[in-house]
């Protein structure tokens, strides 16, 4: 599968599956749908930059630090706007960043060549 196609998939399941943990925090649950379609988007956007920069950098450790530093951005970027609950949002924000950057890496297909003609 594409890397950059791969990661928007696991971007967004993962994203889905880190919003719903919300449920355990019971002071947002009012908020859950939201919060589910907000770690959704977020999970695209990570799955995304990592696909694409899979494509460009072939090595799985500098996938992995990129992806956690992509999911940390983002995470740390709706905590702040949230004004709380750093640690909630951002630690499972920065973990579905570090698999989506290891995923790309490890199982994306490399775009196929073509073969240069004459």
């Amino acid at each position: 599968m594409n890397k950059v196609l791969l990661g928007l998939l696991l971007g967004a399941l993962l994203g889905a599956i880190d919003g719903a943990t919300a449920w355990f925090t019971p002071a947002v649950r009012a908020q859950l749908a939201g919060i589910i379609i907000g770690s959704t988007v977020k999970g695209l956007i990570a799955g995304v930059a990592a696909g694409i920069f899979a494509r460009k950098v072939n090595s799985v450790p500098l996938g992995i630090l990129f992806g956690v530093a992509v999911g940390f951005v983002l995470a740390f970027l709706v905590a702040y706007m949230q004004h709380g609950y750093y640690f909630e949002i951002i630690l499972p924000g920065s973990i579905v960043g570090m698999i989506v950057g290891y995923a790309t890496q490890k199982y994306g297909a490399a775009p196929a060549t073509t073969p240069a003609t004459r």
